[in-house]
């Protein structure tokens, strides 16, 4: 062969190699990342990732076809959450979702370029996760748990169905950075009446002391807030509602479910179905940091009749005829 026709082949294939290369993204598998702070086998987790998945099928995207998901499962433990995170990133995924609060942090520190799309975020900004929620920067975006205004209106229900309310107590994790929820129900606490405190809900045995003081007062009421302890929890704070004739209102169904009076708080399940949106946008190209932080947008009210008949309040009409479910 030629010098000249050698060449002349070399750059001739040359001028295909972009146009290979495209192709080859465009049909090789790729890798999702999940973790989640719940256990495998709890029922809450596995509606969320059906609506995830089921999102991303509708978007084109199947496991095991163009996409590969791998999942992780941290059982809300801190340290299997940092090893986990670990693992999913060393796989080299496209992007990860971010179950809720707990799973960000840990990811984040983990890696400082893989895509990250959380689906449950308490307060982003103020935990230091994105930037802004209109433009969040860096390579973290996703889904808020709720907007803090909404969290005032724990109190506002809370005092509709037990009016004589004078005292709430928040309960909280406090090891979740960000304090916007727990601001914005002190800022509607003066203008309905009511003195607001904090308790924190680390473990059982805190949960147990904070609500059992707080009880030895009269006309008091209970705020459960968002966080996996609480929910981690349920039980036993619904349990200790009812042993203290607490009025409790709490962010998730599932609460009332189990015996709490009345819930308030947005579908669960709906911001994984709109995080496949977000996780198809980043696997076509899109940066997460121009992707704004969006909130919930669809909200329940649960109201448990039962319990309010055992603590003895009457609960408004107004409320039972507009509640999303009504238990008896």
């Amino acid at each position: 062969m030629r010098r000249r026709e050698f060449i002349g082949g070399i750059l001739g294939s040359a001028a295909t190699w972009p146009l290979s290369t495209y192709a080859q993204q465009a049909d090789r598998m790729r890798c999702i990342g999940v973790l989640m702070a719940y256990a495998e086998d709890n029922p809450d987790g596995k509606p969320r990732l059906s609506a995830f998945t089921q999102g991303l099928h509708e978007l084109g995207w199947t496991d095991g076809r163009n996409i590969r998901i791998e999942y992780r499962w941290s059982a809300g433990d801190a340290e299997r959450t940092r090893r986990y995170a670990a693992e999913l990133v060393a796989l080299a995924p496209d992007v990860i979702l971010a179950g809720n609060t707990s799973t960000v942090g840990p990811l984040q520190q983990a890696t400082q370029t893989v895509p990250i799309v959380f689906a449950g975020v308490v307060d982003p900004v103020g935990a230091g996760f994105v930037d802004s929620l209109a433009r969040p920067g860096g390579h973290t975006t996703g889904f808020t748990q709720f907007e803090y205004g909404m969290s005032g209106k724990w109190l506002e229900l809370l005092k509709a169905i037990a009016p004589r309310m004078t005292r709430a107590a928040v309960l909280r994790d406090v090891t979740i950075a960000g304090t916007g929820e727990f601001a914005a129900i002190q800022a509607g606490a003066t203008s309905v009446g009511v003195e607001v405190s904090p308790l924190g809900s680390r473990d059982a045995g805190e949960i147990e002391r904070g609500i059992a003081d707080f009880a030895r007062s009269p006309n008091g009421g209970l705020i459960v807030a968002t966080g996996a302890s609480a929910v981690g929890h349920r039980q036993l704070i619904t349990a200790l509602a009812a042993r203290h004739r607490l009025p409790a209102i709490y962010p998730y169904r599932f609460f009332v479910a189990v015996g709490g009076l009345v819930s308030y708080g947005p579908d669960r399940v709906d911001p994984f179905r709109r995080a496949a949106a977000y996780v198809d946008r980043i696997l076509k190209g899109e940066k997460p940091g121009d992707l704004p932080v969006q909130a919930p947008t669809k909200y329940e009210l649960i109201i448990n009749l039962k319990t309010a008949k055992a603590l003895g309040l009457t609960i408004p009409q107004s409320l039972v005829a507009t509640a999303d479910e009504v238990i008896e």
